[in-house]
Formats: structure tokens, C-alpha cells, sequence
């Protein structure tokens, strides 16, 4: 089975998550999405706003309509730090054993895989799939050479859509009380505004 994984902290999930989600499922024929969202991000521990529970939350919201994509509390549900590799290994280790796994990350990202735990191994756990982003397109840059031999063998870059969406600009709207509407879908507004998310940010 080829299956797509989405991690990230999805704080909050928007629109761009979900068009490059969709992209990839139809560009490289998988059978399934998950949305991993992370629990402890070891990268930007002060940096996620809202908990692993609204998180998780709303990331069901996002995709309850799509019958390919379903969210997994992998991450959110682990003590510590959320290192991708470990993911991957618990994957492997259970319900996804014989599966293809494909990772998606933005291509912002790409540039500090070498900064994550173990990427070559996450490379033999899994496929990369890389979706465009805005201001970022410099394939030849991205160092995936040195992560692991035949890393780039490895990695797949889809071709669209960019999206300039970011979480960081959502909450920064949210906290000013500006509308947030069409970058997030319509049931993740209503959770923020229920629930007062992302006011107490400067």
C-alpha cells in the first residue's frame, strides 16, 4: 500500500497542508494520507501555541470530508520530543510494515534535513516527497546528497501547487482578531474563535 504521511505541528492546519496533501495522493497514486501532527517539536519547543489536543483536534475537522486522509495521535499521544525517524520505526513496527511510506515536507524544509535525527535512516524508512513553497526552489541546493547514498533516487519533487499560506501568519492574524477565513477551512475558524486560540500571542 502506498501511503502519504503529513507531519508537522499543523498549528493551526490550513488550506496549503491540505492542497499539497491532495496533490500528492493524486500525483503519486497513494492509497492513503495521515496527518501526524507533532507532539513536543524538538526543533521549536517554546514556538507551537496551541496544545497537542486542539492541534489533533482540528486537524480531524480539516479532513473529516476527504475519505483518503485520516489523522493519526501518533505524536501527540508520545512522551518528549517527536523525532520523524521514531515515527517512521513505530510505523514500520506496526500496522504499516509492508507499506511504501512517503514523507511529505515543504521544500523550506529541505535545507535543514541534515540538522534531524538520523535522516538516512529515515530515508530507508520511506520516500521523500517535496512540495513547492513559496520562495524556496533550489533543488540542486538542497544537500540531499550528503544525507545518505541514493537519497535523491529517493525523493520526489512534486511540481505544484505553491502555497504561501503559513501557520505563522494565521496566528499572527488570529491574535489581532483578523479574519482567518478561507486559509483555513470553515470548522477550523469556528474551533479558533470557540475556543479563543492564539489571542494571547504578541
Amino acid at each position: 500500500m502506498r501511503v502519504g504521511l503529513m507531519g508537522g505541528t499543523m498549528d493551526p492546519i490550513h488550506l496549503g497542508h491540505l492542497l499539497v496533501a491532495e496533490e500528492a495522493r493524486q500525483a503519486l497514486g497513494l492509497e492513503e494520507v495521515v496527518f501526524i501532527p507533532t507532539g513536543q517539536p524538538w526543533m521549536k519547543p517554546d514556538g507551537v501555541m496551541a496544545s497537542g489536543a486542539h492541534r489533533l483536534n482540528m486537524v480531524r475537522l480539516a479532513i473529516g470530508s476527504n475519505p483518503f486522509f485520516r489523522a493519526d495521535a501518533l505524536e501527540v499521544d508520545r512522551d518528549g520530543p517527536s523525532y520523524t525517524v521514531d515515527t517512521l520505526e513505530a510505523l514500520k513496527a506496526g500496522g504499516h510494515k509492508d507499506d511504501d511510506l512517503h514523507f511529505i515536507l515543504g521544500a523550506d524544509l529541505l535545507k535543514d534535513l541534515h540538522e534531524w535525527r538520523d535522516p538516512a535512516r529515515m530515508l530507508e524508512l520511506c520516500r521523500l516527497v517535496v512540495a513547492p513553497r513559496v520562495g524556496y526552489d533550489d533543488r540542486e541546493g538542497s544537500g540531499l546528497g550528503s544525507l545518505s547514498a541514493g537519497a535523491s533516487a529517493r525523493t520526489v519533487f512534486l511540481e505544484g501547487p505553491a502555497v504561501g499560506v503559513s501557520s505563522t501568519e494565521i496566528r499572527r492574524r488570529a491574535a489581532r482578531g483578523w479574519s482567518i477565513r478561507y486559509m483555513v477551512p470553515e470548522a477550523v475558524v469556528e474551533y479558533i474563535e470557540r475556543y479563543g486560540l492564539y489571542r494571547q500571542e504578541e
